[in-house]
């Protein structure tokens, strides 16, 4: 991975999905979210119960960018688990309504049961 060394973006996202279970790549915070999407998937963490750090990606452009090429995934927000990545808002809302999200979050010991 030559790519994430080569930009600040990059390597500022792996080390953050490295050291937090749970990181939500947002567009703004999670007490103001700035789009229906992050607000949709902070309403579903906030429901759960489980503690994660949301980062602001219109803070930064490169950021905002550099999420979508971590990934290759287009859109915002992108929530990660255990530096694995799960999906954006329509992904963690089908998982949260079928209860996979649930069970993955407690499994991981992230939230109780």
């Amino acid at each position: 991975m030559t790519e994430v060394a080569a930009s600040p973006a990059l390597e500022f996202i792996a080390k953050t999905v490295a050291e937090h279970p749970v990181v939500l790549f947002m567009k703004g915070v999670p007490d103001q979210p700035r789009c229906g999407f992050s607000s949709v998937a902070v309403q579903i963490l906030d429901h759960l119960g489980v503690e994660f750090v949301g980062v602001d990606v219109l803070q930064d452009d490169e950021l905002r960018q550099g999420i979508k090429t971590f990934t290759d995934w287009p859109t915002i927000p992108q929530l990660y688990v255990k530096g694995e990545f799960l999906g954006g808002s329509d992904i963690v809302r089908e998982m949260f309504q079928s209860g996979e999200l649930k069970t993955l979050l407690i499994e991981q010991g992230l939230i109780s049961a």
